[in-house]
């Protein structure tokens, strides 16, 4: 992001537009300090921290706003338990896995391909004391088992660049979900893959068919994804984590990735059941 989009996010995202001096104000000090020392250690959601070095864009997305995502975020918060398995493909340094584990107390399967995200996944795992919780995958997923070629360098935008071998690229693992999960079935699946969805939920049958699974976060909405996961029984809803209502009306809070649900009900009564959270000054 450039300065000017940056100040726009932070100026008009749904947790600051009220407050807007403040979270410009983050930023600012932010700024400064990334610039003096290399990893700071942040205070974050309830209790959790984050360990963040400059240009970092979802992780001080964080910082400035409270919850990078601020939809996809809120629903994980609200919609998980201590009991569930929540399964982050993609995780890239953890903030999701953060609020999964530290916040709401679940187990975590998390899996990134990129190995200096894995250290900083780890990094943010012991800082808040969850290694125990978290079991962390050095793969990329897909619909089989081998290697692939993964782009290096390119922080939250890294991706599967089958085809390609330069410098800008390195050999990683291929796995499954299905082979990584085994017996275990989660509640909730986030991915973050880059247009690499439609593989990994083929990769993902058993997980797919299983009624435990009630919820998929996805950044595709390809026909392909959609047509897989409607053959599933998911449909698209929309979320408004202030009013913590569901929808089928796409004028809810806009959000870069999808909501796909199963068996809406429950996932209504979970959503309304969840304690409050903090976030910056407030409760959410």
């Amino acid at each position: 992001m450039t300065i000017i989009s940056t100040l726009r996010f932070i100026t008009s995202h749904p947790l600051t537009s009220n407050s807007p001096f403040k979270a410009v104000m983050r930023f600012a000090v932010w700024q400064i300090k990334s610039r003096i020392k290399n990893e700071i250690e942040v205070d974050w959601v309830d209790g959790a921290k984050l360990v963040v070095k400059h240009g970092m864009t979802g992780a001080t997305g964080n910082i400035y706003c409270g919850l990078h995502e601020f939809t996809d975020m809120a629903f994980v918060l609200h919609m998980l338990r201590p009991e569930d398995l929540f399964v982050d493909v993609g995780a890239n340094i953890g903030s999701y896995t953060i609020l999964a584990s530290k916040v709401c107390g679940s187990r975590c399967l998390s899996v990134e391909p990129d190995s200096e995200a894995i250290k900083r996944l780890k990094l943010n795992l012991e800082s808040n004391q969850i290694s125990d919780l978290v079991r962390v995958e050095e793969t990329a997923l897909g619909s089989e088992i081998g290697t692939i070629r993964f782009t290096v360098g390119y922080d939250t935008t890294n991706r599967v660049a089958a085809g390609r071998s330069d410098e800008f690229t390195q050999e990683v693992r291929l796995s499954t979900l299905d082979s990584l999960l085994g017996e275990e079935s989660p509640l909730l699946v986030k991915m973050d893959v880059e247009g690499f969805e439609h593989e990994v939920l083929k990769g993902s049958e058993n997980s797919l068919n299983h009624p435990n699974l009630l919820a998929i976060i996805t950044e595709s909405t390809d026909s392909q994804v959609v047509s897989l996961l409607e053959k599933n029984g998911f449909s698209r809803w929309f979320y408004d984590p202030f009013a913590r209502s569901l929808s089928k009306n796409s004028e809810y809070y806009k959000s870069n990735n999808a909501l796909f649900l199963r068996d809406v009900d429950k996932c209504k009564k979970r959503i309304a059941e969840a304690p409050k959270r903090v976030i910056l000054d407030d409760l959410l």
